[in-house]
């Protein structure tokens, strides 16, 4: 345990001394920033603003991780091995995304079907690497396990695949998925410790203080944001994570507000298409989709009071502590 904190600290030093000049090479180079969408006024302002900041905190928590997973004796090599192909291959497909957007100029960066089949290319790495050598073909549902025989590798893809976007959608606001991801780690750093897989608890914190050291510079107003580098990443290695710990269903109540994001961008389309079919016109169910937007233009109340980025990060941090609470209370109470 107390080595895996000092992991969390020498990642949270690396990021923070790092970025500043991740940032600032941005600025010398005049290289285009994050583009805005114009729908949301208040956010017009932070066109041009750097991304691909994951870049930074990956390589960090990746490199610490690396190297640590050496010098602790933990002979579980192949758990640390699966989750970090996970999320370096994500984290490439977000960066080759990022790139195609920022310095080739293509707005749609990678085309969905490229983007989703070298998703499920690492989402077969990861089952190949460590879940079919754990001999694992069963999904534990709330305690009870289902044999899936086979079947389990289009779990493990629709999970790892499904997340790695969720977390994508989330990452919309300054801080949301960066707090959001910390609180989810947190969750999966306690089961890893009642489960004493403390090489699986080394990876969380190192990844956790990597995300902190990147929120020095990502908080409202944001100097850096992750890009799709960071919140492919991350989406994946909470769906990896939760697999090899053994405790998937958990992910529905810890990454609850990534789900809740997806599930209104469904929900918005769905009810726009069949309201256009049916009436002429399409209709909303929200004012914005992902969530996050819907709060920014008027809150809960259905007024038109709008929240700031803080208000709406705060509503979220919590809904996400009070959910990843509830199910640690299922597991351990």
């Amino acid at each position: 345990m107390f080595f895996s904190i000092i992991t969390g600290i020498v990642a949270f030093i690396l990021t923070t001394l790092t970025m500043p000049y991740f940032i600032r090479y941005y600025q010398l180079k005049k290289i285009g920033g994050q583009q805005m969408h114009e729908d949301v006024k208040q956010h017009l302002a932070k066109a041009g603003t750097p991304t691909m900041g994951g870049t930074v905190f990956l390589l960090v928590a990746v490199l610490v991780s690396a190297v640590d997973s050496f010098l602790m004796p933990i002979g579980q090599g192949g758990v640390i091995i699966g989750i970090l192909s996970v999320i370096i291959i994500y984290g490439v497909i977000g960066f080759l995304d990022d790139f195609l957007k920022i310095f080739k100029q293509i707005n749609e960066g990678l085309k969905p079907w490229q983007k989703m089949v070298l998703q499920i290319i690492a989402g077969l790495v990861f089952y190949f690497v460590h879940v079919a050598p754990s001999g694992t073909s069963s999904l534990n549902l709330f305690g009870f396990h289902l044999q899936l025989g086979i079947l389990y590798l289009f779990f493990v893809l629709f999970w790892v695949v499904g997340f790695s976007n969720a977390v994508n959608l989330t990452d919309g606001i300054d801080g949301l998925a960066s707090i959001s991801v910390v609180i989810s780690l947190l969750a999966y750093g306690v089961i890893a410790f009642h489960q004493k897989q403390f090489d699986v608890l080394m990876l969380i914190v190192t990844m956790i203080g990597s995300l902190l050291g990147f929120f020095v510079y990502n908080h409202k107003p944001a100097k850096v944001f992750m890009g799709d580098v960071g919140s492919l990443a991350l989406g994946a290695m909470l769906a990896a994570i939760s697999i090899a710990l053994r405790v998937e269903w958990t992910l529905l109540l810890i990454g609850f507000v990534y789900v809740f994001e997806t599930a209104s961008v469904m929900m918005q389309v769905s009810y726009f298409k069949y309201t256009k079919k049916k009436y002429g016109e399409g209709r909303r169910i929200f004012r914005m989709t992902p969530f996050h937007h819907h709060l920014e233009l008027g809150g809960l109340s259905g007024k038109s009071e709008k929240w700031s980025e803080w208000k709406v990060d705060a509503f979220l941090w919590t809904v996400g502590l009070v959910c990843s609470a509830i199910a640690l209370a299922i597991l351990y109470l």
